[in-house]
């Protein structure tokens, strides 16, 4: 798959740089005084400091509210676990704790939201079998 490249605001560089590089793992790239970017997963992302978009809670998955926007990643199944571990060790607060969803069916995935420092919304997933990211339900 091909890259794609995101942007989107942060208030504070230094606690973007604290979330994405150091929690996440995120390797920096670029920055001036007013942006970062970042690989993201494969993909790249550039925090620029202003005030970010708001999100609520306003989406459905099947009976769950979920933040909207959201952006973030498909991981493979054993990155998203040891990320999910990485976050819960940190403390981190979760909009949706990890868990899985369809377990057992087509598309079986795990997946958890939360958000950045700037309550900028995440969601990372992975799926049991990588070929049904695309898959119908």
């Amino acid at each position: 798959m091909t890259p794609f490249h995101y942007s989107f605001h942060v208030r504070d560089l230094q606690q973007a740089r604290t979330f994405y590089a150091r929690l996440l793992g995120c390797a920096e790239g670029r920055s001036t005084d007013h942006w970062v970017d970042f690989e993201f997963f494969g993909h790249q992302i550039s925090v620029h400091l202003g005030e970010p978009s708001p999100t609520s809670d306003t989406g459905r998955v099947e009976s769950v509210a979920v933040p909207l926007p959201h952006f973030g990643a498909i991981l493979g199944w054993d990155v998203f676990t040891a990320l999910a571990e990485r976050l819960r060790a940190a403390g981190t607060q979760f909009i949706i704790e990890p868990y899985v969803r369809y377990a057992g069916a087509p598309g079986e995935q795990a997946t958890m939201f939360l958000r950045d420092p700037s309550g900028n919304a995440l969601e990372f997933k992975a799926f049991r079998h990588p070929q049904e990211v695309f898959r119908a339900q």
